[in-house]
């Protein structure tokens, strides 16, 4: 590891020149760079004793259970049944996670444009939507979307439908659901990011003779891409492991991965390819995670910031 340090000498008595450059290299012994290692010692041991223990005996069941291979995953892919939940899946995420940028993005946005107090009881509001019971909020939906519940009675009152419509124990239900509960996590850290962007920048592509439509999409927009990806991302990466409100609100020919997963293991007990299936979605949220770091730029915003 080198340190290079810049020294300006000015060379005194000598009119008519200027200061000359010089750099200087120092090596730090190796002894000297890892003398604070030893404190990461607890932290180590508890995450390997806690996280990669668990993880490695995981992993090891899904390739030895019930032969050694990769028999597990091979069926995983093979099987229409198995292929569907993966569909499954992937499409509610992908869904659940579009329907809560949608939604998210102009409620960030109207925190961060109102008045302080107002904005602070919408923030609010979103916090405690996000404390309240998981368990209580999957039931409230449940309540309100079965074929006797208010939405259809409502829908009916109002001429728009002359039959319920089932919009429990499938895919709709579950979408409707979860995008109620990610939304929370798409809006705190896009909040975050709006609240952070100097107004002044919008005020300079006002005066520069941008359109509202322009400084949004080419100013704006590209501020907001930081608390975006990273909200988005959170949101997929949360929806591709949900359990609870799948079960209560989806059905078994709509079966999501994690279902999948606890009927193996508490119906079937089939480890192996529980297994499979859960290392599956660790390498996704892996390859996702790794796939975030490469695409995302350093923020504009810490950077305008920053001067």
């Amino acid at each position: 590891m080198k340190v290079a340090i810049n020294a300006l000498h000015a060379e005194s008595g000598a009119p008519g020149k200027g200061t000359q450059g010089a750099t200087v290299t120092h090596t730090i012994p190796f002894r000297q760079r890892w003398r604070g290692s030893r404190n990461l010692l607890p932290a180590l041991l508890f995450l390997g004793l806690f996280f990669f223990a668990p993880l490695i005996g995981l992993l090891l069941r899904g390739v030895l259970e019930p032969v050694p291979g990769l028999g597990n995953y091979e069926q995983l892919f093979a099987n229409s049944a198995y292929a569907r939940v993966l569909f499954n899946t992937f499409s509610v995420a992908g869904l659940v996670t579009l329907i809560s940028v949608l939604l998210g993005f102009p409620l960030a946005w109207a925190i961060t444009l109102v008045p302080r107090g107002w904005g602070r009881w919408l923030l609010n509001i979103v916090l405690l939507s996000m404390w309240t019971s998981l368990l209580a909020r999957t039931y409230s939906w449940l309540v309100l979307l079965q074929a006797s519940g208010v939405i259809n009675k409502v829908l009916m009152a109002l001429g728009i439908i002359d039959a319920p419509l089932e919009m429990v124990h499938n895919l709709t239900g579950v979408v409707i659901g979860m995008s109620y509960i990610m939304i929370p996590f798409i809006v705190l850290p896009l909040q975050a990011t709006m609240q952070a962007i100097d107004p002044m920048v919008l005020q300079a592509g006002s005066i520069c003779g941008a359109s509202p439509w322009t400084n949004f999409f080419k100013v704006f927009l590209p501020l907001c891409r930081s608390g975006l990806f990273s909200g988005a991302l959170m949101v997929f990466v949360m929806s591709l492991g949900y359990y609870v409100t799948p079960a209560l609100l989806g059905g078994a020919q709509n079966m999501m991965l994690p279902e999948f997963i606890v009927q193996q293991v508490q119906s079937f007990l089939n480890w192996g390819l529980a297994s499979a299936a859960a290392a599956l979605l660790i390498a996704i949220t892996l390859l996702l995670f790794y796939f975030y770091l490469k695409l995302q730029p350093e923020s504009p915003v810490g950077n305008s910031n920053g001067r």
